[in-house]
């Protein structure tokens, strides 16, 4: 997805910045119709069992309410006729109560089943979504809010939900009961019917432009409402940053503005949505008191009968009443498309960075070579600023290579290249001689562990965190790897020992601990290629020379790429190489660079504790 598409998710930040723009281009593009909803159409069809059921629901219950006011006509013709007969009342009274039974039970099969639908939809649509998320690249998460986009995933289906178990089976119900209904009328009194129908149009014409602006500001309203989950997530998940640099009023000054914003929208919104409902049950019901009036003078003269216009009054109601709900019901249907639209943005987005029609096969067993050939690369969100430029680094099978250099010298790029996140923009990534581009990405991180530089964690359990690497991992495989990463004793202490669920990002335990989890379930992955960027930057002095030495352990016969500060990773390594500016600037040992007097020794001089030398 590029930056500059209209239809790509925006940041929080940026969206409340450009919001009247971003809806007035996106609009313009989308067009004005209820088109988004098809993807909840091609969700539904999988279920056609459902559907026919709810849709026979739904035929029989439009079908009896349009009877029930030719029950009506019956009994007042021949019900309260002078001298009826008794067995006749009671035929036709008994018949309004069958109607009334079989208008409540087709409403329960029908109500379940497209409730059931509901439900079903979102869930499948929110597993669509989320599958196709995960296969898209850190790019796409630079470019696009991942709080926005968990916003979406939340309100936006949650309005889908109401669409499909309730308004689209409203919808449906209102217009065959108003065809239904019309039909009936033209039957009774063609004369008052035709004025109806003449009528309808008057009606109809301000439902479709009313629904246009309708649609506009739904889709901008349930923007507004993302950019507010997505601040509370940032500001509330920083509680901590907010109140230690007491910012708390300025946060709730700028979420009151997010706030005021959205009302603002939405009281746009429900005006044209309260002026459209009053001038559509304006004009029906207006269409409707002078049909009866015409009727009322129908009786009046004998033309037709008290049971004929009853019906008819009966009939014109629930006509009117379903054109006034079709108002309604459009409202929500146009957010509902709204929303669709915002979720099939994401559901159709290609991922960049995906394997090949026909990939190559890794060579087996792994080597672990890994090479960069003339490499460069821009970041996606910073074109301006290459973070390497012609970079030429061969590591051999079973080497330890440290990658150092100030903040901004590419080191974690290098990271990101090879387990190919990224693809660069010239030059040739290389693992076991086979172009990275040429191979499945899966294939190729699956060879890499990874121990980034603060571990992540996952609200899970801690046996879930630490077996991520190694699902199948036996309890006995976690205690080893826990154990060489330091972390046994604190996991023994837990209240319920590896089944003690860590909180989100693993708030019940310390920083040093989180990283020593993270370092265990790399040794868990046990793959030929480790990447620590800094494994060891979150431990005390006494956690670290115990996991360095795990490290170190696990690192023999494998190739390792250290990006590390710390001394002892670094005087130990085959060989260590100097970056700046994207570029390598050094290559060598720990003491034939500190002797040559260039870039690493001056960061050696303010990074390490010279005495330890």
């Amino acid at each position: 997805m590029s930056a500059s598409s209209a239809n790509s998710p925006r940041p929080a930040q940026d969206a409340s910045q450009s919001a009247g723009a971003a809806d007035a281009t996106e609009q313009a593009k989308q067009g004005k119709s209820l088109g988004p909803l098809r993807m909840v159409w091609r969700a539904a069809v999988q279920y056609p069992g459902r559907l026919a059921a709810a849709g026979a629901a739904l035929i029989v219950t439009s079908a009896t309410t349009a009877s029930v006011p030719w029950g009506f006509r019956q009994v007042v013709d021949k019900g309260f006729a002078r001298g009826s007969d008794p067995a006749t009342i009671n035929f036709y009274f008994e018949l309004l109560i069958g109607m009334v039974i079989l208008l409540a039970i087709g409403t329960a099969v029908r109500f379940y089943n497209v409730s059931w639908l509901g439900e079903r939809v979102v869930a499948d649509i929110r597993l669509a979504v989320q599958r196709n998320l995960l296969r898209q690249p850190p790019a796409f998460f630079e470019e696009n809010s991942p709080k926005e986009i968990s916003s979406r995933m939340t309100s936006d289906t949650s309005l889908i939900e109401q669409v499909v178990g309730t308004t689209v089976s409203v919808a449906l119900r209102n217009l065959i009961t108003a065809i239904v209904g019309v039909v009936i009328l033209f039957f009774l009194a063609p004369k008052l019917t035709a004025m109806l129908v003449i009528a309808i149009p008057v009606v109809v014409g301000p439902i479709v432009w009313f629904g246009r602006r309708l649609r506009r500001e739904s889709r901008s309203s349930q923007d507004r409402i993302a950019d507010i989950g997505a601040m509370v997530s940032e500001v509330l998940g920083a509680a901590k940053v907010v109140q230690a640099f007491n910012q708390e009023t300025r946060e709730a000054e700028r979420f009151a503005g997010a706030v005021e914003r959205s009302f603002e929208t939405a009281r746009r919104r429900i005006t044209i949505r309260s002026t459209m409902t009053s001038v559509v049950m304006g004009l029906v019901f207006g269409a409707l008191v002078l049909l009866m009036w015409r009727g009322a003078n129908g009786v009046a003269s004998g033309e037709i009968s008290g049971g004929i216009i009853a019906q008819f009054v009966l009939t014109g109601a629930l006509v009117a009443g379903a054109f006034g709900s079709l108002s309604e019901v459009y409202g929500d249907l146009v957010r509902g498309a709204g929303a669709a639209s915002r979720l099939s943005e994401l559901l159709s987005e290609r991922p960049a960075i995906a394997a090949p029609a026909k990939p190559t096969a890794l060579p087996s067993p792994a080597r672990g070579a890994l090479s960069f050939e003339s490499v460069t690369f821009r970041y996606p969100t910073r074109p301006e600023v290459p973070a390497l430029v012609g970079f030429d680094l061969k590591i051999e099978p079973g080497e330890t290579v440290a990658i150092v250099g100030p903040s901004g010298a590419g080191k974690s790029t290098i990271f990101q290249l090879a387990e190919r996140f990224y693809d660069p923009q010239g030059g040739i990534i290389k693992l076991d001689g086979v172009p990275l581009t040429h191979a499945d990405p899966a294939a190729i991180r699956e060879r890499m562990a990874l121990v980034p530089q603060e571990g992540v964690l996952f609200a899970a359990s801690a046996r879930d965190n630490l077996r991520y690497g190694n699902w199948d991992a036996s309890d006995e495989a976690i205690w080893a790897a826990a154990r060489a990463a330091n972390a046994e004793s604190f996991l023994r202490e837990l209240p319920e020992g590896l089944d003690t669920f860590l909180g989100e990002n693993g708030a019940r335990l310390s920083g040093g601990q989180r990283q020593r989890i993270a370092i265990a379930r790399a040794i868990l992955r046990d793959a030929p290629i480790l990447l620590l960027d800094e494994a060891t930057s979150a431990l005390d002095a006494e956690s670290e020379a115990l996991v360095q030495e795990a490290l170190e352990h696990l690192m023999q016969g494998r190739t390792t790429l250290v990006i590390a500060h710390r001394l002892a990773t670094v005087r130990q390594a085959d060989r260590i190489v100097v970056m700046e500016g994207g570029r390598i600037v050094e290559v060598g040992r720990h003491e034939d660079l500190s002797r040559a007097g260039g870039l690493y020794a001056r960061l050696a001089s303010l990074q390490f504790d010279e005495s330890r030398l």
